[in-house]
């Protein structure tokens, strides 16, 4: 049996949600596939030393950036941390090496970023010619080095027109460069049982009729929700705070007029995104999909603070049409008068978007296991590598 491995790791949660996906797929298709989930870090540290000596995982450091909304100066230490891999990249790939001469995967799949040169390097020396797969869990690359690595034999799956650009600019090979309709999404964002949101809404304390935000900062909350929910007092809202219990208690001590569902850590966030009627949130690439995917016309920010790799998103928001992007979180009110007053005209633009990525990354996978080449791209494709080139 052909083994698969999904490499992933827990930095932001988007990586263990995608390999998590994947692998249900995968299985529930009846693929004549072992599917394993391979933690980086504890391939990398299977004696768990650094939390022995900190206390923490590794992944904790960036996760708990996120969670106080301090995320200044990540795009600087972004180069760090890639420079530290670069040093330690002859040891990174002899551990690797190890670890795949012992599993012996058939198919490597990377679903992180910034280790992937170390990933190809360390699967070409132990297991010649077992192709290694990297999917973009972000809507574009932020080069250097980041997902695209120019020079290998690395397959890249992209979700978006611009990271196949990124790619082919990149002087990536065109054979290797497969295009998916959108970000990994679990199977319950596109095959979720149909609901009654007005009873929905009336069980859960909401109004059936009023329109309903529903407020999202990933797995760990923000700070930020708070002053989000002190300026919409009026607005109904569902306030998602993940593992962050001391945010859920502030939240649900706030004084409103407007009814408020304050949920803590649940795995049934596409349910309560099937109440809403807009999202706000940071313009993560995962929660920003699964809005979309679920209906949601969105708000998110864009200033010094965003994150460089999620820059992006707010681009595509725009050029879509899916939302408001604004600079900061002081002007959401005026946003989601805004969104709400015109509602019917975002919410067309977003259910135009056809995501069924999780679906059609196997039949990538299937197809580079056959030893096949990407479908030809597209002419515009063609005229974007061709200008590259010529450039």
């Amino acid at each position: 049996m052909t083994t698969i491995d999904l490499v992933w790791f827990n930095a932001g949660g988007g990586h263990r949600a995608a390999a998590q996906a994947l692998a249900q797929v995968m299985q529930a298709q009846g693929r004549p596939w072992r599917v394993r989930k391979v933690n980086l870090t504890e391939v990398l540290d299977p004696t768990a030393r650094f939390r022995r000596l900190t206390g923490i995982e590794p992944e904790d450091l960036y996760n708990k950036r996120l969670a106080s909304g301090f995320t200044l100066g990540l795009a600087q230490e972004l180069k760090l941390l890639q420079g530290l891999i670069r040093l330690g990249h002859g040891a990174l790939v002899q551990r690797l090496a190890r670890h795949w001469q012992a599993t012996r995967p058939d198919l490597v799949v990377s679903l992180i970023p910034n280790f992937n040169r170390a990933l190809h390097d360390s699967l070409a020396l132990a297991r010649p010619g077992v192709p290694f797969v990297t999917v973009l869990t972000d809507l574009a690359d932020h080069p250097p080095h980041f997902w695209i690595e120019p020079g290998l034999a690395q397959h890249l799956v992209c979700g978006s027109e611009h990271a196949v650009q990124q790619a082919l600019a990149a002087g990536c090979d065109p054979a290797r460069v497969h295009r998916v309709s959108g970000m990994v999404l679990r199977p319950e964002f596109h095959l979720g049982p149909p609901i009654d949101r007005a009873a929905e809404r009336l069980r859960a304390g909401l109004d059936a009729a009023t329109p309903t935000g529903l407020v999202l900062f990933g797995g760990t909350g923000s700070g930020v929700m708070k002053r989000i929910a002190q300026a919409l007092p009026a607005t109904p809202l569902i306030l998602m705070c993940g593992r962050n219990e001391a945010l859920a208690q502030a939240l649900r001590a706030l004084p409103a007029p407007a009814p408020r569902v304050v949920v803590g850590y649940t795995p049934e966030v596409a349910r309560w995104m099937r109440l809403a009627d807009f999202f706000i949130g940071k313009p993560g690439p995962g929660s920003l999909s699964e809005a979309v995917q679920l209906g949601l016309p969105v708000i998110v920010t864009r200033n010094a603070w965003t994150m460089p790799q999620e820059r992006y998103n707010t681009e595509w928001v725009r050029a879509q049409g899916l939302g408001v992007v604004l600079r900061s979180f002081g002007q959401v009110g005026a946003a989601v008068q805004t969104l709400t007053q015109r509602l019917p005209e975002f919410g067309a633009r977003v259910a135009a978007v056809d995501n069924r990525a999780v679906f059609e990354v196997p039949e990538v996978l299937a197809r580079v296991l056959a030893g096949q080449a990407a479908p030809p791209l597209s002419s515009a494709h063609a005229r974007h590598r061709a200008d590259a080139v010529a450039s």
